[in-house]
């Protein structure tokens, strides 16, 4: 199974100079995207350009010139993975995982990827532990980096090809690697938990409820949210970032004062982005270490529906009225800040390697059903806490009631068979070609991609590489 790490960097000055300029020259990314554009936008509408179709290659030479020669103050590699990360991005399109490419700012988490050429690991014995530890070196001869020392806060083995990225000031160095290990899929698991009676996989069954006062709250009654002095600091850090934002906002734009009130920004809104991760990290741990727990059941909640903005409304003289905008936006704070999304995805791919199944059942009236007897009116929960059946008066925590419901459908979910695994689709993260150490004009061998409707029959499919030859002789 894939194993994902996430190491602190620590570069010093100068390799952090050297690092911020590949991340910059790796940015080339943004000329594929405007050469795609100019064509896309020009192949219907110019005669110059007739017959003409978007370049779908991984071509990047042709960006070296006279205008552009900081290109050539880094290794031809770090501009290679930019072409080839854009084309990634092109095949995530075509297979409707995402959008065509999109501009890259340098605003936000920035990031350079590195393949084997640029950096390798020499193996190092600690002197007092006598364990195995690594030392990181990036750079070629022409263009040396040097060491860069990292915290692994675990083990790991070699991985192929590494991130080196800048989040609000902290260097990150980040890969994945394979550990052979076999991962059971979820139909192999559902299949399994099938073979258990009712009773017995009741009683193996979490059924956890999303709330806003209470982020997440379990059938066995275990609830989890961030803790007081938490939510304090976060509550100041948000107050203070305001306070900066309005400095940043009369200071003059490209000057210095401006970009060291945004990372004054970026450093206070980091805390609360820590905060919240190890929340869900540490909420999907307790959720799936529960060696009582084969099988965890969360509500199938639209996150991404539930916080959009609500529509602006007018009357009939063209005057706005009110919509409830400021409220609605308290509300999809809250959500947000809730760490719902993150917990779950946690909690899922933690549990699989656990042998342990995650499933999701309709949402609907979990809240206003009766654990006990069934009955479901909406007068059954009183307030945000109290639930009182209105039918056998069953008093209880109405989250904690919601949650008993939802591990019961969960239940039901698993022994009807009705249960079924979403194929996940996946993109070929390495080329099918292994490219030289070279500055390389064109890769061969992609496989031709048929465009879909929107693109017009001007831009029909072919396989949009070009043979270096072909390129020299015409």
């Amino acid at each position: 199974m894939q194993n994902g790490f996430r190491f602190r960097l620590y570069p010093t000055p100068e390799q952090a100079s050297i690092l911020l300029r590949w991340i910059g020259c790796q940015r080339f990314y943004n000329a594929k995207v405007s050469e795609d554009r100019y064509f896309r936008t020009f192949a219907r509408k110019s005669l110059q350009h007739a017959g003409q179709l978007p370049p779908q290659d991984q071509q990047y030479s042709h960006f070296i010139t006279e205008a552009t020669p900081w290109l050539r103050e880094v290794p031809s590699q770090v501009l290679r993975n930019g072409a080839v990360r854009w084309k990634q991005a092109y095949s995530r399109y075509w297979k409707k995982l995402g959008g065509r490419p999109a501009l890259q700012t340098r605003h936000g988490t920035q990031g350079v990827w590195l393949t084997r050429e640029l950096f390798r690991f020499e193996p190092a014995v600690e002197p007092e532990t006598g364990e195995i530890a690594y030392r990181l070196h990036v750079g070629t001869r022409k263009h040396p980096v040097g060491m860069l020392r990292y915290t692994a806060h675990r083990a790991h083995a070699i991985p192929a090809s590494i991130t080196v990225s800048i989040d609000a000031g902290r260097w990150y160095l980040s890969f994945t690697n394979d550990d052979s290990v076999p991962e059971p899929s979820d139909a192999e698991t559902a299949e399994w938990l099938a073979s258990f009676s009712e009773d017995e996989l009741k009683a193996r069954t979490v059924g956890v409820d999303r709330g806003v006062t209470i982020p997440f709250m379990c059938s066995k009654g275990a609830s989890f949210n961030l803790s007081e002095i938490q939510r304090c600091r976060i509550a100041r850090k948000q107050a203070a970032a305001r306070r900066w934002q309005r400095r940043l906002s009369r200071r003059v734009k490209g000057g210095a004062n401006r970009r060291k009130a945004a990372q004054r920004i970026a450093r206070l809104r980091r805390y609360e982005q820590d905060v919240r991760r190890d929340f869900a990290h540490q909420t999907s741990h307790r959720l799936v270490g529960d060696p009582k727990a084969l099988l965890i059941v969360f509500e199938a909640l639209g996150v991404q529906r539930m916080t959009r903005k609500p529509k602006v409304k007018q009357d009939e003289q063209g005057r706005w009225l009110r919509n409830g905008a400021r409220a609605k936006a308290g509300l999809n704070h809250a959500i947000l800040g809730s760490a719902w999304g993150a917990t779950k995805t946690y909690t899922a791919y933690k549990a699989r390697r656990a042998g342990k199944l995650v499933v999701e059942v309709a949402p609907h009236h979990t809240s206003q059903e009766c654990a006990r007897c069934g009955h479901t009116h909406p007068d059954n929960r009183r307030s945000q806490a109290e639930f009182v059946c209105q039918c056998c008066g069953h008093v209880d925590n109405a989250d904690h009631n919601a949650g008993q419901n939802i591990a019961r459908r969960g239940v039901r979910l698993i022994l009807s068979g009705e249960y079924r695994q979403k194929a996940a689709k996946r993109v070929m993260r390495m080329r099918q070609k292994q490219l030289g150490a070279g500055r390389s004009e064109a890769t061969l061998g992609e496989i031709a991609v048929s465009r879909g409707a929107g693109n017009g029959t001007a831009l029909g499919s072919k396989n949009q590489e070009t043979p270096a030859s072909t390129a020299a002789s015409g």
